[in-house]
């Protein structure tokens, strides 16, 4: 029976079979061990997530612990000896050599019932503020409790600087309130400790409330501290559970997938977090599976040459048609690619100055037929050179990349129609079949809404990112014009923009 099941198909299928159950083997294998290798790449996240984690609660349970010891010692001192001028005196000394011992703290401060500073850390004491409207004094005012207190972040009003306040409730001898003792913690101190990660350049990790409010983060911003989390599935996993745990959760501030493993402090209502980008992280993976699954396929595709040939030279010279056919599409492809590269800047994806310059010369001799109008715009980003100088020329890429990316928004997206990289940070757009009026309103729609990013720009008056425009607008006429004088006339507007203090549109007398 066997041997008819043999005689019944031929060599040729056997050969065939042969080879097809071999190259599926080393596909499949290669797909088994790679799916192995994400798993323990994925296993390898989790612990060190997990370990960081538990580095950042042990580190920040630590920092918070001996501030409060520090309030609980000037609490227990000001209960004993009162609030006389020698025994504050002493509590004052006591405040500075704590606040030089360590390093977490900024400040060391004693408010009455009323809110009015008596005494602090500071080595000479300035005007008496009243910080009764703080959120930790109106808590202490309202809660019996002699335990601590962690408050959400605030701006201290003696160093302007970002700072978590810890506070103990003072009470008088009946036992009524009065006064709090604050420890602040500089935000700082916790940033300089979590730039420590080795977490890649697009991890994040973050201590956060009890009650969702965002305490510290790296990436570090100014403008998140004190921010509500509530929303955040993160904070509502964490929530559910008030321990430990780990998830895959997407960033609220820059839509990035991470790891999160969080963990909750010992001693107080906060937690700490810590993730890694899924993406970076298995980047290593996703090169060795690439490469060994290049390997693989090269290796099934020589078992399929040579098995094609046992099937016979019919077999064999469609084969080699087909590869013919894929080569000549890969290099089709090739040189589609090749040419758009020639015609495209490299850093900021617009048309580059060879693109333009074909383009204009196209509109150009079609603008001279039909009697149409042809408008350029060119527009310089202000102060570039101190840009880069001050914040470096890795963010002056990334400042170019920002505003092309914005202009190509915002201009018509028409046959014909050019956003091209000129030179340097100068970008031109070229609108044929546009007059003037519509020219100037797309520049300055352009220019308002670079203004509007509020992108930092110390090295400018105007304290963010700002753009000059000049715009001019031709009809054509044969012997008369040349492409170039629009370009011409547009780059002299420019520079009257730049001339008159910049951030400004400026149209072109005339061409």
């Amino acid at each position: 029976m066997l041997r008819a099941m043999f005689k019944r198909y031929t060599i040729t299928f056997w050969a065939t079979l042969f080879v097809g159950v071999v190259c599926l083997s080393l596909i499949a294998v290669d797909v088994w061990r790679s799916l192995i290798a994400r798993d323990a790449q994925v296993q390898e996240i989790q612990r060190l997530t997990s370990n960081v984690a538990r580095a950042m609660a042990q580190h920040a349970d630590d920092t918070i612990k001996a501030a409060d010891t520090s309030l609980a010692d000037i609490v227990e001192r000001i209960e004993t000896d009162g609030l006389g001028a020698p025994a504050l005196a002493r509590v004052h000394r006591q405040m500075q050599a704590q606040v030089a011992n360590l390093a977490q703290l900024a400040g060391l401060f004693v408010y009455d019932e009323g809110g009015q500073w008596l005494v602090n850390s500071r080595a000479v004491l300035g005007p008496s503020l009243n910080n009764a409207d703080r959120e930790y004094f109106v808590y202490h005012r309202t809660h019996d409790g002699r335990g601590p207190h962690v408050g959400e972040p605030v701006i201290s009003r003696t160093s302007g600087k970002w700072i978590i306040p810890v506070s103990r409730r003072l009470n008088k001898a009946d036992g009524s309130f009065g006064g709090v003792v604050l420890a602040t913690l500089d935000i700082d101190y916790f940033s300089r400790f979590y730039q420590s990660f080795d977490i890649g350049a697009r991890g994040a990790v973050a201590l956060i409330s009890n009650q969702g409010v965002l305490m510290v983060r790296r990436p570090f911003d100014d403008n998140r501290v004190g921010t509500s989390l509530r929303d955040n599935p993160l904070f509502q996993a964490y929530s559910a559970r008030h321990g430990s745990g780990s998830g895959m959760f997407v960033s609220p501030y820059d839509d990035e997938l991470r790891f999160n493993s969080y963990r909750a402090l010992e001693h107080y209502p906060l937690f700490v977090t810590a993730a890694l980008s899924q993406e970076e992280m298995l980047e290593h993976w996703r090169r060795d599976s690439f490469t060994r699954s290049i390997g693989v396929i090269v290796l099934a595709a020589l078992l399929g040459f040579f098995g094609k040939r046992l099937v016979g030279q019919i077999n064999l010279r469609v084969q080699a048609e087909a590869e013919l056919r894929q080569a000549r599409d890969q290099l089709e492809g090739a040189n589609r690619t090749l040419e758009r590269l020639a015609m495209q800047d490299g850093l900021t994806g617009l048309a580059n100055r060879r693109q333009l310059d074909v383009t204009l010369g196209n509109e150009f001799s079609r603008a001279v037929r039909h009697a149409d109008t042809l408008s350029f715009v060119m527009i310089d980003v202000d102060y570039f050179k101190q840009y880069n100088d001050l914040y470096g020329h890795g963010a002056g890429d990334d400042c170019l990349r920002t505003v092309s990316k914005l202009i190509r928004v915002l201009t018509p997206k028409r046959a014909g129609d050019v956003v091209a990289r000129y030179g340097g940070e100068e970008i031109g757009i070229l609108m044929p079949n546009t007059e003037l009026a519509g020219a100037l309103a797309v520049a300055e729609r352009i220019r308002q809404a670079i203004e509007q990013l509020q992108t930092a720009h110390r090295g400018s008056p105007f304290g963010v990112l700002t753009i000059s425009a000049g715009v001019a607008a031709i009809t054509p006429r044969r012997g008369e014009h040349a492409a170039g004088m629009l370009v011409e006339a547009a780059d002299k507007a420019l520079y009257a923009a730049k001339a008159g203090g910049r951030n400004q549109v400026v149209a072109a007398d005339g061409v």
